[in-house]
């Protein structure tokens, strides 16, 4: 296991520690601004929608289960209206008078609201009937007729706009946003608004909206959490997208870079030919400078080595080699595979290209042949380590764990001096529920590598996932031990790791926040840091902050599926910021809910 697959864990358990306890996750993060907050304001029964003289809001809590299953916004033929269907009735319907701007004058209060009442009811009725356009009519002249503006008359028109063919989307956010201004916690207006924001692809203002309904209707609305979902996943992922088209390609954090870098056991420099070039020199220096941990520095030079020409061709296939290294750390994955392919041209025996490409297909959604490069690579050289680590590799990753500790145990019986062999093989029995050969293992390669922070780490991990807090504690304390001990640069995941444990074992909010600030210090580009901090900060109502720690999250994101995940989050949070600065009465309420979960 690599410090990246490792960082990457320490992320993933944060949020889902985060999402099973339901604080400061997608619908439960505004509910934990005012409960870490400690806003104590009591919101009064009057924000609740009051009754508008339509019959369905007046029915009470024991008529909630059979509304749900009437029609609603996501039903084929539109959202139902907000009155139950008139009882029938014998008489004739008399067609309403066409009142002008003089008779409504002449009228007195009480004739206008009988008046527009009646207008409604023909509205309902039409509706019923799928005469939309007519309903339409009926609905506006409620509008003008009455004697005050009714929310319901605007949200019963938006229903009618959205079962148009086409649907008039405008016209229902129009509507909406009027019944919404007379009564902001309407939450039919509200789910209408948000879908047809959706359906223009106004993803951010409908996910303000989605949100907004599932908090006031107190998270019991399944359908109302799924649009939040479905909707952050459009923005998440259309953001994403935009995002990462006009990136510009750049090296990964050192702990990523030097974590990949260190997946692989090192080789001995190549000889120069007798009459090397130019470029012979340049690759030789690039090579050094990877050695020393200058990844810049290699980068550079293996392109102006390549540039200036090689001229033997073992230097050519290590050169690409490099290149095509670097490109697969910067996302290029195709001009990764191509510098692989023409390394391989020219000296299929590197080993280690095979498996760099093999990792290639697997980011390519292609196992087959990356289980075919592994092959390949073993007709070269049986006896390289290397081969069979990172196939345990990719086997770990497909949730194989009884064939990747296959393969981790032949890559140690090879050379039994790479740590990381040992640890896999360990995690690897731990994944397939055999505890006691995992921590069997662990204790080995702790007595095998007693100046390594790699072990202590990682058992540190598996006995924080058994909740053995205090020996979990204990390693990750070696670990930033050892790793203080050594010349920089540290290894700060420790740090991340005691963190992420003081907030598990005793809700040390504070303990483990000063733990990621110490990480970020001396590695700021250490993302498993970001990700904690900004969830923790989310944890203490610190939303500023824990905006900016999102935002980092996305810019220090490698994959698209990363950054997905992170403006995910920063979507979710800042949508959940609008709902509080709109319903500041909801603060009691959301602390009560948020006490409950």
């Amino acid at each position: 296991m690599s410090s990246s697959t490792s960082s990457q864990g320490v992320v993933d358990r944060v949020q889902n520690f985060v999402s099973e306890h339901k604080h400061a996750v997608l619908l439960g993060t505004a509910a934990a601004l005012v409960a870490i907050g400690g806003v104590a304001y009591y919101a009064s029964s009057s924000s609740s929608s009051g009754p508008r003289g339509d019959v369905e809001k007046g029915e009470g809590k024991k008529d909630r289960k059979k509304s749900k299953k009437k029609k609603t916004v996501k039903d084929d033929d539109g959202p139902i209206l907000e009155e139950r269907k008139p009882k029938p009735s014998s008489a004739v319907e008399e067609e309403e008078p066409k009142y002008t701007a003089e008779d409504i004058a002449r009228m007195s209060e009480e004739e206008r609201s009988k008046a527009a009442a009646s207008l409604k009811a023909k509205g309902n009725s039409a509706y019923q009937q799928r005469k939309f356009s007519t309903a339409i009519d009926y609905y506006t002249r409620a509008i003008e007729v009455s004697p005050k503006p009714e929310p319901v008359f605007y949200s019963n028109r938006a229903a009618c706009f959205v079962n148009l063919n086409p649907p008039q989307h405008d016209r229902v956010i129009e509507d909406c946003d009027k019944a919404l201004a007379l009564d902001k916690n309407y939450l039919k207006a509200l789910n209408r608004r948000a879908t047809a924001l959706e359906a223009l692809g106004r993803y951010e203002e409908a996910l303000r909206d989605f949100t907004a309904a599932a908090i006031l209707d107190k998270f019991q609305n399944m359908s109302a959490a799924e649009s939040v979902e479905r909707v952050l996943k459009k923005l998440a992922t259309d953001k994403a997208a935009q995002i990462y088209a006009t990136r510009e390609k750049r090296l990964p954090s050192h702990m990523f870079t030097s974590a990949y870098f260190g997946a692989f056991r090192p080789r001995p420099l190549p000889d120069l030919p007798e009459n090397h070039t130019p470029g012979d020199n340049t690759l030789r220096m690039a090579l050094e400078a990877l050695q020393a941990s200058d990844y810049a520095h290699a980068f550079t030079l293996v392109n102006e080595a390549i540039d200036q020409g090689i001229s033997w061709d073992a230097g050519k296939a290590e050169a690409l080699n490099l290149r095509g290294t670097f490109k697969f750390l910067m996302t290029d994955v195709e001009g990764a595979k191509e510098d692989f392919l023409k390394s391989l041209e020219l000296d299929p025996s590197l080993t280690q290209t095979w498996v760099k490409i093999a990792s290639v297909y697997m980011e390519q959604g292609d196992p087959k042949k990356t289980f075919e490069c592994f092959e390949d690579a073993i007709k070269q050289n049986p006896n390289d380590p290397d081969i069979y680590y990172h196939r345990g590799q990719v086997l770990f990753i497909m949730n194989e764990f009884a064939g990747a500790a296959e393969n981790y145990t032949k890559s140690t019986e090879l050379d039994d001096k790479f740590v990381f062999s040992h640890i896999q093989l360990a995690v690897a029995q731990y994944k397939s529920g055999n505890l006691a050969n995992s921590m069997a293992t662990f204790r080995r390669t702790l007595k095998a590598f007693p100046d390594r922070s790699e072990p202590q780490n990682y058992y540190g991990e598996l006995l924080l996932d058994q909740q053995r807090y205090p020996d979990a504690v204990e390693k990750f304390d070696r670990a930033i031990e050892i790793e203080r001990a050594k010349p920089p640069p540290m290894n700060v995941l420790p740090m991340v790791n005691k963190g992420l444990t003081l907030f598990q074992w005793k809700q040390d909010v504070e303990a483990a926040e000063k733990c990621c600030q110490e990480a970020l210090e001396i590695d700021p580009e250490c993302e498993a840091a970001v990700a904690t901090l900004a969830q923790l900060s989310l944890q203490q109502g610190k939303i500023d902050i824990a905006l900016k720690m999102f935002d980092r999250q996305s810019q220090l994101a490698r994959s698209e599926p990363e950054l997905i995940s992170a403006l995910t989050y920063q979507f979710a949070t800042e949508a959940q910021v609008k709902f509080m600065q709109t319903y500041p009465e909801m603060a009691a309420q959301l602390g009560q809910m948020a006490r409950m979960m």
